[in-house]
């Protein structure tokens, strides 16, 4: 690990005030990609910001049919929450399939989302679930904050301090997991509110998390699992890795949105 100079704020506008001065500095939520790249010396921020303490950024709200989950919130908080469990039962069990104790206990749903990983599970929950998150500086919808692998829309000094989703007539989550790390080789959130079916894919993409238009043109007639016989993902675009090549996770997004669209109910 390289040097770094370190800081703790106390309010969400010094961190972002911090963030802004220092170009090569990093936010640090719950650390769980930030602190292993560093120590492999992968990466070397000038500074650290810490948000450890921003009981600001914590919470979880309920009204108005819509969630709203200050971006320190950790993965435990968000898995256990009577509220989340009762408004998106999805949300809550995906929360808790996140990585494993340790890691729901420390990660933050606002580093995940920051960070954008292109296997984690919050990305897909935000496109499916019309997620909205908001920052320091503006509310951005989810289907323009997502940009790229490891790619979001936050400019300099912007940070996230909350995420809302609005509470859908039926969601679920099914990840294809990879035992060691938990991440997702596939994973895909499927949500229905009134009319409009949305179906998100993480672990698979060339680019990031994605919305499967097809099935969801397909789900929009008919929200069967037997509605998407007959229909494939293309293996175009997709990852190949030492987990799964791109024809295996062409298969597996279908296998998993059948599974999800059957457990929504």
């Amino acid at each position: 690990m390289y040097a770094f100079n370190y800081h703790q704020p106390k309010t969400a506008a010094e961190a972002a005030a911090l963030a802004a001065q220092h170009a090569d500095g990093k936010i640090l939520a719950g650390g769980m990609t930030l602190l292993p790249t560093m120590k492999q010396r992968l990466a070397a921020p000038s500074d650290i910001i810490d948000m450890g303490k921003l009981d600001e950024l914590r919470g979880i709200k309920v009204a108005n049919g819509v969630v709203t989950i200050g971006a320190m919130t950790r993965h435990a908080a968000v898995a256990t929450s009577a509220d989340v469990r009762k408004a998106i039962p999805a949300l809550a069990a995906l929360a808790g399939g996140i990585g494993d104790p340790a890691v729901r206990n420390k990660g933050t749903i606002g580093g995940s989302v920051a960070n954008n990983d292109p296997a984690a599970d919050y990305p897909a929950a935000c496109l499916a679930l019309g997620a909205t998150i908001t920052t320091n500086k503006r509310a951005v919808k989810a289907e323009d904050f997502f940009t790229g692998l490891f790619e979001t829309a936050l400019g300099e000094g912007e940070i996230i301090t909350s995420v809302s989703f609005p509470v859908p007539d039926k969601a679920n989550y099914q990840k294809f997991r990879n035992p060691a790390s938990r991440y997702a080789i596939v994973g895909v959130f499927v949500a229905k509110k009134g009319a409009d079916v949305k179906v998100a894919v993480t672990g698979a993409g060339s680019a990031g998390v994605f919305r499967q238009k097809d099935f969801e043109a397909a789900l929009t007639a008919d929200f069967s699992a037997a509605a998407l016989d007959g229909k494939s993902q293309s293996k175009a675009n997709l990852n190949t890795d030492i987990h799964a090549d791109a024809e295996y996770r062409a298969h597996l997004i279908g296998v998993m949105t059948k599974r999800a669209v059957a457990g929504a109910g």
